[in-house]
């Protein structure tokens, strides 16, 4: 039950258009312990799927008598023992934290409500910034801060993170913003090339504008947004910044993104620096999204298979999108069990050959073997992979037809591995060749349980 309180009000939450920084920060540590109660229910509630064959179980009558939600399990003693301890701890926690939340929840109603009509929740999570709330209001809220007056200097806000952490894709979320549209004349943005170019003498002038404001009355106000792919260069930016400060109307904005911390000197106010999500949240993410509008509680060994494939993805949007669309068109144990294997199976031979996860060879853009589900005697090769504008034309071909499907294309070939429901709207596309292997995998052994294969 308590779980279900903080629910609602987290869902309620997501909604609406909350300003206040305070409140948001509340709501985030509010999500996490919630995700990290269900992960520890569900971890809880599944391990007698895992341990059933071993017959070995004890009941523990006098910790389940704690919490109703909880009653009737049975567990080995060990670690089901400090798994429901420490669920218990989070429980109590989390009743604390909603007591706190009464006058967060009264605060609710006035906030501007972002959807006209109710949204299932895979729906909503597949088409929103999860987890990015407070990181984007406080990229809002920089933006609309007037300067004090007579304040001629350009503000400037670095976001530093990791590649593929969604750094674009807050700053993108952020300018579609209606309220950052009608601040600002121009938003433009400067690209990683642009900004080394010597020919280039103000930010404004190597600029492609995105966005521009039919009303003239915005003070001439622009918005740069600067995105560094490579190493950060302090003489490209001290040129160009110095030169574009006479150019620029006051109250004009800089965002600045990169991989490199050194940005982070350039700021006139605090830096934003974007994390990969904690595992609970990823996995709150991949399992709603993978069982839509179906409650997982009514397919308990596929929602345990969810854990063990959200951990293969190491936390990517893609990955967990293109599983989850894969695993909702087929809620059958033996196809789960089987991606569940496959996506295990690629992990275990790129640490094998290469000592790295795929992602981070997908990364590096270094060839990546990943494997087919209908013939495990062949690989699928990543050799690159790039990212598309939504004004580019794509491959029809889906990545996951090829993986998962009966798609088999020959010699090289380009599928598409994701396009994105939010903003920059990008498409992410990969020239792969399926290629045949030199010699049989030695199969491992694997415990069956009621006569499924469990990975």
């Amino acid at each position: 039950m308590v779980l279900l309180r903080a629910r609602v009000i987290i869902e309620e939450a997501m909604g609406r258009q909350i300003t206040n920084q305070a409140m948001l920060q509340q709501l985030d540590i509010l999500s996490d312990t919630m995700y990290r109660g269900y992960y520890l229910l569900d971890t809880f509630r599944y391990q007698s799927h895992k341990e059933e064959a071993k017959d070995q179980f004890v009941s523990h009558p006098s910790l389940l008598s704690k919490v109703n939600s909880v009653k009737g399990f049975f567990f080995p003693s060990g670690k089901g023992t400090q798994i429901l301890e420490e669920m218990l701890d989070v429980f109590d926690n989390l009743r604390s934290m909603i007591l706190d939340a009464n006058e967060l929840v009264l605060f609710l109603p006035s906030y501007t409500r972002m959807y006209r009509q109710p949204y299932s929740m895979h729906l909503l999570l597949g088409n929103c910034m999860f987890g990015c709330q407070m990181e984007a209001q406080y990229v809002i809220n920089f933006l609309l801060h007037s300067p004090p007056p007579g304040d001629e200097g350009l503000e400037v806000l670095p976001i530093v993170g990791p590649f593929r952490v969604g750094k674009s894709t807050l700053v993108a979320h952020v300018c579609k913003d209606e309220r950052v549209c009608d601040y600002f004349s121009k938003i433009g943005f400067l690209s990683d090339r642009d900004f080394r170019d010597e020919k280039i003498t103000t930010l404004r002038e190597g600029c492609a504008v995105k966005q521009r404001n039919s009303v003239s009355n915005k003070g001439g106000r622009v918005l740069i947004v600067i995105e560094l792919a490579g190493d950060f260069n302090e003489g490209d930016w001290k040129r160009l910044y110095s030169a574009s400060k006479s150019c620029l109307a006051s109250g004009s904005k800089i965002i600045i993104t990169s991989h490199s911390d050194e940005i982070k000197k350039l700021a006139t106010t605090q830096a934003l620096t974007l994390k990969f999500l904690p595992y609970e949240a990823y996995w709150y993410y991949t399992r709603t999204l993978a069982f839509g509008s179906v409650d997982p509680e009514t397919y308990p060994r596929l929602a345990h298979l969810v854990m063990e494939i959200a951990r293969t993805n190491e936390r990517t949007f893609i990955g967990a999108n293109v599983t989850a669309c894969v695993l909702r068109d087929n809620f059958d144990i033996h196809f789960w069990c089987k991606v569940a294997a496959l996506l295990r199976g690629i992990v275990q031979k790129n640490f094998s050959r290469f000592g790295e996860h795929p992602n981070d060879l997908l990364h590096q853009s270094r060839p990546t073997p990943l494997g087919i589900l209908a013939t495990p005697s062949e690989d699928l090769m990543i050799y690159s992979h790039r990212e598309c504008s939504s004004q580019e034309e794509v491959p029809k071909m889906k990545i996951r037809d090829v993986m998962f499907g009966s798609i088999k294309p020959h010699g090289k070939f380009e599928a598409l591995a994701w396009n994105s429901p939010i903003p920059p709207y990008h498409s992410s596309v990969f020239t792969c060749e399926i290629q045949e292997l030199k010699a049989t995998a030695t199969k491992r052994k694997r415990s069956m349980i009621d006569g499924v294969r469990y990975c």
